[in-house]
């Protein structure tokens, strides 16, 4: 995906050459009408006959050499480039699979309702945005790349089950793998990749927060920031928890609202709470996608003709209720 638009003329021809035989062909009716004006005068003049009216007679022409005008523009094919505000661009579902999302705080567990609800998200978005599906939990694996065919991505969703532990900050690093196509890490020493400028894409991450290592979340989250990639967060699961078996072993797991939110506010995100399935079923509608200026070509020909049409009939008319002629 590239970011950004080009920059070219406003308006463009299909016909370039209809539009200077057009316009040699309004010229020249032009001036016809001009000399048959004059000699029109000049017999009159020499008859002895007084002209009156004469700018109102010429009118109707006119409007008729107008209109012959307009239709030559309109033969050419015109075009304009307009900038057109809509919901386009990437985004990139995180969904996490580890173990602790096997909790059932929401029923009928905490992957399940994440499903139910991403499904919900994929299938309310318009077919300008590419979505795609990560799969994580102390790794992270693409599921489903970017793709304006969204039934990839609904089908990489119903596909998830649950496996390992969690890790926020990788999840982050593998959506912009995914947006980016291709590899982003943190540097062993640290330092922060530079994936560039993507403001059009967008990380949708359905977590309960449980946070178990990987990489640096904060820093992870910052290079999200620094590429223009807002992350918006889907709390899963409750405050209260609940207990789940891993590898023979019970263990406590609740939601991490303060994880989640933490990410969302540093890439200027929101966190969407969804402590139950109810409240999980109307998250497609309150994430809001932001909007991208694209130029889109806007035909101008019909207005042209019709504007054209209107002239001729205009001038005819004007025409024959002066003079009782057509021309």
């Amino acid at each position: 995906m590239t970011d950004g638009l080009d920059e070219g003329s406003l308006v463009t021809l299909s016909s370039p050459l209809l539009l200077v035989v057009g316009l040699l062909v309004t010229v020249a009716l032009a001036w016809a009408a001009v000399v048959a004006a004059r000699r029109r005068r000049a017999a009159l003049a020499a008859a002895g006959v007084t002209l009156t009216g004469g700018r109102r007679a010429s009118l109707g022409v006119g409007l008729t050499v107008a209109g012959v005008g307009v239709l030559a523009v309109a033969v050419s094919g015109p075009t304009a480039m307009v900038p057109v505000p809509r919901a386009s661009g990437t985004v990139i579902l995180a969904m996490d699979v580890s173990s602790s999302m096997s909790a059932d705080d929401v029923a009928p567990t905490r992957l399940a309702a994440a499903q139910r609800a991403a499904r919900a998200f994929v299938e309310a978005q318009p077919t300008s945005v590419d979505v795609g599906v990560i799969a994580f939990e102390q790794g992270a694996l693409t599921a489903a790349r970017p793709d304006a065919d969204h039934s990839i991505a609904l089908k990489a969703i119903d596909r998830l089950r649950i496996t390992g532990s969690t890790s926020l900050g990788t999840a982050i690093l593998g959506s912009l793998t995914a947006i980016t196509g291709k590899q982003v890490a943190i540097g062993r020493d640290g330092a922060a990749p530079d994936i560039g400028y993507w403001p059009s894409a967008t990380i949708v991450m359905f977590s309960d927060g449980q946070n178990q290592g990987g990489a640096d979340v904060v820093q992870a989250a910052e290079v999200a920031q620094k590429a223009g990639v807002q992350i918006h967060t889907v709390g899963i699961g409750t405050v209260a928890g609940a207990t789940v078996v891993v590898d023979g072993f019970h263990r406590q797991t609740s939601l991490d609202e303060d994880a989640l939110a933490t990410i969302a506010q540093t890439t200027g995100g929101a966190y969407h709470p969804a402590l139950d399935a109810a409240r999980l079923d109307g998250i497609a509608d309150s994430i809001d996608l932001r909007l991208t200026v694209s130029d889109e070509p806007l035909p101008l020909a019909g207005g042209l003709i019709w504007l054209a049409l209107a002239l001729l009939t205009a001038g005819a008319a004007f025409t024959v209720l002066r003079s009782g002629r057509v021309i």
